[in-house]
Order: structure tokens, then C-alpha cells, then sequence
């Protein structure tokens, strides 16, 4: 019976183990956007340890660039600043992908730097309850053409052949969390009346060729998929999450990807108020690739869903941010350090590479 402890092969990618760092926005690459030390530093501690990282949501262009002192990945500074981290992963004998990102309706004005308004499928600002990190309200973005979609996808094209060449093993392409590519799944942010929006199979379109091409690109068993069926953050409905998901899947399951990745929500009421809370279960049916789960697990319920084969392999956020060595204290059954939650989104060396290992604890009793 497998466990999370267990090896396993996503795609062309073998891992020592079934956890997976979740990518997690952090905000330390400052106003340059170029990873540095110190982000070689936070993912090296942290790759001895889990079978795969993928780091933390990184911006493909310009356009799609929106969280302040998020990292980027369109040129070549950025490419040069990757490397360090990468360099940093594999001497540790880590693997790690990258993960591609376009924040449509919800770019932060903040981040502006040649007055562009946000961009996104229809123009449709989200709620208003919802605040960025300028404190303002999101305006109504502007609706994309279709003739300027074939660039969007050359620009995530470009944005994973530039990862390749900073030494990534491979690429996620982030179509969850309310952002661009979740944007035109979804009918309560996508109310285009052309051939990429109205039905499922319309909807799912734009972000199928963005994947598609990607894997053409780069090949489909480097390249992995996250999204977020039930998750309503950044103001994202859909009227039937689970056929739309399960749709999706089985277009994605045809590809030959390295893994489909799911967020699922910690409780029910951060869930959809339609629908299931899981559907998990749902596109298990129709994918058979490997399934990477994500939502407040700890050890016995990741061993639980890779048991019975709900899911292949088991992301950890939060634990991994505060325990650069989860996995051995897992084995250890030690417990966790707590998470300094001041610091999750900005910041420097505090509450990001100064969590204590398990053996420092031990030398400090």
C-alpha cells in the first residue's frame, strides 16, 4: 500500500516522495520582480525534504504582473535570478516547477507601471467586497479580443521555455484562485458571447490552448495543471462547477500531463454554496493521470486518499512554510512549528528562512 513516503514518477519528473511544497506567494522579490538570495535560500532549505516544489506563482508578462513583490519570469534578469534557485533546489538533489501566472480582472493598481488597465474575459470587475493590496476596489477590466489571445499564449509559451532554461524540471500552469485562465472557465466572470465563452466547451477552449501549446512547447510530461473547482476566492461562481470540471479534465486527461493538481477546500464553507464540496472524486472518474490533492491535509488524511487512490501524490502549503523539514517530522511524528502569519505575504529573513529545522529544536532542548 502506497504512502506519501513512497516514491513515485509524475510525468518525465521521478520524486523520492509524495509531498509536494503548494506553491505559495511570499512577495520577496521585491519591486524588481528578480528572485534573489534569498528565495535560493527559503526553497533550498526546503528540498531535501519534499518530492517536488513547485515555487511560488510567477507572472508571465507585463500585463499579467499584479502582486506586489511577486516574482516574474519575461526576461532575462528574471531568467538569471530563477537560476539561483533552481541551483539551489538541485544541489539539495530537489526538483521544483515553476508556476505560470496571469492575474486578469484582479491585477493590483499598485503594480501599474505603463497606465494598462487589467485585463480579463469579460468586463466584469470582482465584487466589490473583495480589496487588493492598494486597499482600493478592483475597476472593470477590459475585455480581451479574441485576435489578442493567440499572444497571450505565446506569452505563456515563452514564460516556459524561459523557466527550462533556468533550470526548472518543468512548469504548472495556474488556472485557479480566481485568475486569468480560472477567469474564462468560469460563467460568473466569463459572459463572452464568441466561441470562448457561453458553454462548457467554449470556456474551456482559451485555457486548453494555453496548455496545449505549453506542452507542445516544452513536452506534456513536464508541465502540470492546478485548479480550483469549488473555491470561490477572488469573487469566482460558476452555476455547475462539477460538470465544468469534470469536462475539463477529461479534455486535460488526453494530454498526457505530469499531473492535474487540485485545490480543495479546508471546510465546507469555503466552498460553493451549489454544488458538491469535493469533486475530487468527480474527476477522478475521468482522469486517470496523476492527481495531486491540496486543502488541510496532514499526514493520516494524505495517506488516506493515496491508500485508496483519490490521489497519487499530496501538496502541503502552510505546514511547509513554517517546517522546512515536514517530511521528517512526519516520520518522526514531531511536532510542527507554528506559522508567523505577519509575515506569509511581505517582509524578509523573518517568518521566511528562520523557521528551526527538527534538529535545531533538538539542540535547543
Amino acid at each position: 500500500m502506497d504512502t506519501i513516503f513512497d516514491a513515485i514518477t509524475l510525468g518525465d519528473i521521478p520524486l523520492k516522495n509524495r509531498a509536494v511544497m503548494a506553491p505559495l506567494t511570499r512577495g520577496r522579490a521585491g519591486e524588481s520582480r528578480i528572485p534573489n538570495d534569498l528565495m535560493a535560500q527559503y526553497y533550498g532549505q526546503r528540498a531535501g525534504d519534499a518530492g517536488l516544489i513547485i515555487a511560488e506563482a510567477t507572472a508571465i508578462s507585463e500585463q499579467g504582473y499584479g502582486w506586489p513583490g511577486a516574482p516574474a519570469i519575461y526576461n532575462d534578469d528574471h531568467e538569471d535570478g530563477w537560476k539561483k534557485v533552481t541551483k539551489a533546489v538541485h544541489d539539495k538533489n530537489g526538483k521544483i516547477f515553476l508556476q505560470l501566472w496571469h492575474m486578469g480582472r484582479v491585477k493590483d493598481e499598485s503594480t501599474y507601471r505603463n497606465n494598462e488597465q487589467a485585463v480579463a474575459p469579460s468586463a466584469i470587475a470582482a465584487s466589490q467586497n473583495i480589496r487588493r493590496a492598494s486597499g482600493k476596489a478592483y475597476p472593470v477590466p477590459r475585455a480581451l479580443d479574441a485576435d489578442e489571445l493567440p499572444s497571450l499564449v505565446n506569452d505563456y509559451v515563452d514564460a516556459a521555455k524561459r523557466a527550462l532554461r533556468a533550470g526548472f524540471d518543468g512548469v504548472e500552469v495556474h488556472s485557479a484562485n480566481g485568475y486569468l485562465l480560472d477567469q474564462f472557465l468560469r460563467d460568473g466572470s466569463n459572459q463572452r458571447q464568441d466561441e470562448y465563452g457561453g458553454s462548457i466547451e467554449n470556456r474551456i477552449r482559451f485555457p486548453l490552448m494555453v496548455i496545449k501549446a505549453v506542452a507542445k512547447a516544452i513536452g506534456p510530461g513536464k508541465v502540470g495543471v492546478r485548479i480550483s473547482p469549488t473555491n470561490p476566492f477572488n469573487d469566482m461562481k460558476d452555476s455547475d462547477p462539477a460538470a465544468l470540471f469534470s469536462a475539463f479534465a477529461k479534455e486535460l486527461n488526453a494530454l498526457g500531463l505530469a499531473y492535474l493538481h487540485i485545490l480543495e477546500p479546508i471546510r465546507e464553507e469555503h466552498a460553493f454554496a451549489n454544488g458538491p464540496v469535493f469533486v475530487t472524486p468527480i474527476i477522478r472518474k475521468v482522469y486517470d493521470g496523476n492527481l495531486i490533492v491540496n486543502g488541510g491535509y496532514g499526514l493520516d488524511s494524505a495517506n488516506t486518499v493515496i491508500a485508496d487512490k483519490t490521489a497519487n501524490a499530496v501538496a502541503f502549503g502552510v505546514p511547509y512554510l513554517a517546517n522546512p523539514d515536514l517530511m521528517a517530522r512526519f516520520q518522526a511524528g514531531a511536532d510542527l512549528n507554528e506559522p508567523d502569519q505577519a509575515t506569509f505575504y511581505a517582509g524578509g529573513a523573518e517568518g521566511y528562512t528562520d523557521y528551526p529545522a527538527l534538529d535545531q529544536n533538538e539542540e535547543a532542548a
